[in-house]
């Protein structure tokens, strides 16, 4: 019986690629990928050579019994998502579930994930924390933010660009204008930056300051 492995891809930065993550690779027998196209430029900066298969979140419940056929019947798969470890807002669970109800080896690597250096540098305590991913665009936002109102520990949300000044208002409606709060963007890249303060500075600052780049957000939870 095959292995599945969890593969974390850089968020950013190349290097932090790991020597086991680019091992792990070359020894598959094949590569899931979220988008072969932007996944082969990374396999093919590390000289990788293995054989791509598209997997992602429209088609994963279709593919995913072929790849566990893959696996009982002996082949190692290796799954990676655009950036950072698969399954943390990425596609990934499905298949992994359907892995482990196989009896199939699943393997993680550790590695790569956005939220967790943004946690830390965040000035945030981290000790006790809540991951809440992206929050529905429309239906069901405002009761998912009403859910988090006696929140008391530290709550992490990913946001795009172009809804992180909507998101930071509706937070401060919420949650009031001085709760604390992190923006961190493009992790691990040239442009790294975290804008902190209160929501009602954060939202002043990115008033001024369009912001670019993928959005971590990490509010201060509810002072006990």
């Amino acid at each position: 019986m095959g292995i599945l492995y969890i593969v974390p891809t850089p968020v950013g930065n190349m290097e932090d690629m790991t020597l086991r993550a680019i091992r792990i690779l070359k020894e598959a027998d094949v590569v899931l990928a979220e988008d072969t196209r932007t996944s082969g430029i990374l396999l093919k900066h590390f000289e990788i050579k293995q054989h791509l298969m598209s997997h992602h979140k429209f088609n994963e419940h279709g593919t995913s019994a072929a790849v566990v056929e893959r696996l009982l019947a002996g082949q190692t798969v290796a799954l990676i998502s655009d950036a950072g470890t698969p399954g943390i807002s990425d596609p990934g669970f499905f298949l992994v579930r359907e892995a482990v109800k196989a009896g199939i080896e699943v393997q993680t690597l550790p590695g790569a994930t956005a939220f967790v250096p943004a946690l830390v540098s965040s000035g945030l305590p981290c000790d006790r924390f809540c991951f809440e991913g992206f929050l529905p665009q429309k239906k069901g936002r405002q009761t998912k933010l009403q859910s988090l109102v006696d929140e008391e520990r530290t709550m992490i949300f990913y946001e795009s660009p172009y809804r992180v000044l909507k998101t930071l208002q509706q937070f401060s409606e919420v949650f009031g204008a001085d709760r604390q709060v992190s923006c961190c963007r493009e992790i691990s890249k040239v442009h790294e930056e975290s804008v902190r303060g209160t929501l009602e500075e954060v939202i002043a600052h990115f008033k001024e300051h369009e912001p670019r780049g993928e959005f971590v957000i990490v509010l201060a939870g509810k002072p006990s």
